[in-house]
């Protein structure tokens, strides 16, 4: 290209040559560290890679092209960037990197240990890396999402390409960089504590605490996964010798929380209190019919209407509760009126 001179055009002459090598090395590259993350279980904003296009390496050797001796001194023919939801993940990939790749530490650079006021967007981790096989080596950048946020921010601006911007503008871009950074530590921290809060809520529920633990998502899903309402759906399943099909039962929270129930205890309570009941109505909604499938949410259903009807809640009430775990339709007027029918003659029925 032209203000090159003969040393760099030979470099730029191999980079051309080296294209369909570097186009593979991207491709590994980016399929080690997908699979990788994968088998950690971590999930991430966004994993990309790229060659460096022709133009931007015509840059780079004509502002210090006598730094580099051959195409492979130049350590960014191909980079990849991983970005975060969270400042700690940036370590465990890292670490997942490290078993990927040959290192280069005497290249790499973790921008965040320079703790420049200003830096909070740079303030990736940059590893220069090996892949076996190849001759070339690559740059990994990791950063969070609100880090690469503010380092597109700042390109935009001109903040970092040497435009001169006045103090007052370079004085609130400092300020919003130190709340996005105090914002990135803040949302590991809470990550963090809700991680023990669930573990603290699946040591209650294993121990049997049961009315030390408020009703939630989360405790709902831990009450679960200890199956409570197996032995019922068995029993119900008996009648007609059906298998049971899984399903979520999450849809039920709002239910059991209208219901009355604040802790797992008040669930637990309630599910005691009612499966025979909800046994005896399963008996007639299926004692004579030939179903062989039957959802696993049958007994928490059985108990939910139980509950209803003999609190009084009548057919207004089952349509409430229809309501709740289909969603609203005219269809559940219908099935509100036929278990009512179906529960009429049964020992718990309010009269």
């Amino acid at each position: 290209m032209d203000g090159l001179d003969l040393h760099c055009q030979m470099i730029l002459e191999d980079f051309r040559e080296a294209q369909p090598t570097l186009q593979r090395m991207k491709a590994e590259i980016l399929t080690k560290l997908r699979e990788a993350l994968d088998r950690n279980g971590l999930v991430v904003t966004a994993v990309e890679a790229r060659v460096k296009t022709e133009e931007s390496l015509a840059g780079k050797l004509a502002l210090k092209g006598a730094k580099y001796a051959m195409l492979n001194d130049i350590t960014d023919l191909v980079g990849a960037r991983i970005i975060t939801f969270y400042t700690d993940d940036v370590d465990r990939i890292a670490s997942m990197a490290e078993q990927l790749f040959d290192i280069d530490w005497e290249n790499s650079v973790d921008k965040r240990k320079l703790h420049q006021l200003d830096s909070f967007g740079y303030n990736s981790l940059h590893y220069i890396c090996r892949l076996p096989g190849y001759d070339f080596r690559f740059e990994l950048q990791l950063r969070t999402t609100l880090q690469h946020a503010w380092a597109a921010i700042n390109h935009d601006t001109g903040y970092k390409s040497g435009v001169e911007i006045p103090r007052e503008y370079i004085r609130q871009l400092n300020r919003l960089a130190g709340m996005l950074e105090m914002a990135d530590d803040e949302f590991s921290r809470i990550r963090t504590e809700i991680n023990d809060y669930r573990r603290r809520v699946q040591q209650l529920v294993q121990n049997g605490k049961l009315d030390d633990v408020l009703l939630d998502g989360d405790t709902f899903r831990s009450y679960l996964q200890a199956r409570p309402l197996e032995a019922l759906n068995r029993r119900i399943a008996a009648i007609n010798q059906a298998e049971i099909q899984e399903v979520p039962l999450i849809r039920y929270l709002r239910v059991l929380k209208a219901l009355g129930c604040e802790t797992l205890g008040d669930v637990s309570r309630l599910i005691r209190k009612y499966e025979d009941d909800a046994y005896r109505l399963a008996r007639h909604q299926l004692g004579n019919t030939d179903l062989d499938i039957i959802s696993s949410a049958v007994g928490l259903q059985n108990i939910c209407i139980v509950c209803i009807l003999s609190t009084g809640g009548g057919k207004i009430g089952l349509e409430r509760l229809f309501d709740a775990i289909n969603g609203h339709n005219t269809q559940n007027d219908a099935l509100a009126a036929l278990t009512f029918e179906q529960a009429s003659n049964l020992p718990f029925m309010k009269k």
